[in-house]
This record gives C-alpha cells, structure tokens and sequence, in this order.
C-alpha cells in the first residue's frame, strides 16, 4: 500500500520519465505521477507512452479519458505494465481535455466517472484513484462536490485528491485556472470529516514542507506540483521533513553526479542531453550562480554528442561562488 504523504502532480510537458527519474534520486518515498496519457495515446499512439525507469516506483499512471471500455483495457494495460495505480483525471480544465470529454468536465456526470472506476478496479489488481476540482463554473456547492464523492467512492475508489479551486472551463486558459479561482481548503478538510474512510490528498498553492505538514493535520497527503518543478532541491529533504525518517540528505553535487551518468545512458541511446537536463534547471535556485548555471544548460545541452558533462560544465559555474558545495 502506498503512502501518498507526499506526491508530485501530473504536469503536462514536464513530469516525464526523464523528471520523474531526477526526482526519484532526491525523494525514494515521494509519489510520482506520469504526466496525463489519455487512452487514445495508449491504445492507438505509435510511441511508448507508458516507458518509465524501474527507479521510479512508486508511480502512478494519470490516465485522460470517459470511454469505459477503453478506460479499463488502458489499466489492464498500465497494470501489466507495472505501475502502483491508476488516477483518473477528473480537473484538467483546458479546451482540448473538454473536446476530449474528460478531464474537469466530468465533474459534472459523475455516474460516469463512477461506472469507469468499477469497471478499472473489477479488471485489475491495483487501485484506481480520482483528481478533481472542488467544482465547476456554476456547480461549485459544497453538496455539488460531496455528492461527486459519494457517487465514485460508492464504485470503489478509495483516493481523491483534490485541488483545492474550482475550474471554469470557458473564460479561462488552464493557466488561468490554476491562479485565478480562489483556493478553499476549508472545503477539503470538511470532506475529510464528511468521509472519514476515504483517503483524501489536498493539492493547489502548497510551497513548503511546513505548509504540507499543517495540511496533513486535517487530511491524509499533500500533493505538489509547480513549487517542486520550479525549484526540484527541496524533494532532497522530503523523506525526512514529510516521513521523518531520518535517512541521508543527498548534496547537489550528489545529486548532479548521479544524473550525470543518467544522460550519458539517455545519450548513448539515442537521445540528447537537453531531454534531462530541461528539467534540472532549477536545480541550484536560491544559490549564487543559479542564473549561470541555468544559462549555460540552456545554450549547450541541446547539441548533439552532448553528454552528462554539459552538467557538470554547468555546474561549474556555481561552485566558482559556492566553493563549500564541492563536499559530497
């Protein structure tokens, strides 16, 4: 069974194997998520939208579709391909999610939603779980939303979480819609009290450990998306500041030399440094250098015959003013 203390969000463009891997050598315990595949993607796509590294557990597959049936053959299919769950993603409010009918649209059938999580959880072994919004443009009452739970946890999921704003999903861009609608924490921790049963994860607006600590008084997890992406070197203290287990806090230059090896593995298969490394920009914010180091990433790793010491190159730049970093 998993613990979702602490999970990462499904991004779009950003949490892809390649990010999930450098998040994983920070955080062993953090839960990450895949960005959304919808079925489609799976079932007729010619690519691997499902290859991930053996590293990344525990992982859960966000799955974007209303189809039953092509919704239960894509988790038979994610179950066999390995991963912990599947999270069906019920508050994604863009244009192209809504043509889709799915995403935060399906708030507003939620027999629908339900009839998918019956019909994924009586075709596999691993749970099914629900990310969704507090509501949507005019359905956006505390019993909109209770009745939405009561409905898809009577069909067996077990897991929501939730982000903490409603969706409009005309008159906002999906940018929009994750700054403007006002955050009501209130409202998830009231659904807590409501279904105390159910384990429910609170997402939107969270920047700090201490902050997903005062959250977990009220609910069960926390999860975190922009915050992390924005600056990844807070994940190095997760398991000790969310689990408290006291384990060793990799360095930077730890950290940077084990994805060092990680791109020259990527490269020596056919890819290029700058999949990796696009995510790691942030790796040294708040330091002395991060411009630099940033910058020099951003000009040379996207040549090819590029490899992991483009990294360490970067790097460099940091260590010139923070020469106490060259400790591991």
């Amino acid at each position: 069974m998993i613990s979702h203390k602490l999970s990462i969000a499904p991004m779009l463009d950003w949490t892809d194997r390649h990010c999930r891997y450098f998040y994983r050598v920070m955080s062993k315990r953090t839960v990450l998520y895949t960005e959304m595949v919808t079925t489609g993607a799976i079932l007729y796509g010619k690519g691997n939208y499902l290859a991930y590294n053996e590293q990344e557990h525990p992982l859960v597959l966000q799955l974007g579709g209303s189809d039953v049936n092509a919704m239960t053959e894509c988790a038979k299919i994610a179950e066999q391909q390995g991963y912990d769950e599947i999270n069906i993603n019920v508050g994604c409010p863009s244009d192209r999610v809504q043509n889709g009918k799915f995403g935060a649209c399906l708030m507003a059938e939620p027999e629908l939603v339900a009839d998918c999580v019956a019909s994924m959880q009586n075709a596999t072994n691993i749970p099914t779980t629900v990310k969704s919004r507090i509501g949507i443009d005019d359905l956006d009452s505390y019993e909109f939303l209770q009745q939405f739970l009561a409905t898809v946890s009577a069909a067996g999921c077990k897991h929501f979480i939730i982000h903490a704003r409603k969706a409009w999903l005309s008159g906002l861009s999906p940018k929009q819609n994750r700054d403007i609608p006002p955050l009501d924490y209130q409202r998830v921790y009231q659904l807590k009290q409501d279904f105390p049963k159910l384990d429910i994860s609170i997402n939107g607006g969270i920047t700090t450990f201490a902050a997903a600590n005062e959250h977990m008084q009220h609910i069960d997890g926390v999860m975190i998306g922009r915050e992390v992406y924005q600056n990844p070197y807070m994940l190095a203290q997760a398991d000790n500041e969310i689990w408290q287990v006291g384990s060793h806090v990799k360095s930077r230059l730890e950290v940077l030399n084990e994805m060092v090896d990680y791109i020259d593995t990527h490269v020596a298969s056919g890819g290029r440094a700058w999949h990796v490394a696009r995510h790691m920009l942030g790796l040294c914010n708040g330091l002395a250098g991060a411009k630099q180091f940033r910058r020099y990433l951003s000009e040379n790793a996207n040549g090819q015959n590029i490899g992991g010491e483009v990294l360490q190159q970067a790097f460099d730049k940091v260590l010139q003013l923070n020469p106490d970093l060259n400790e591991v």
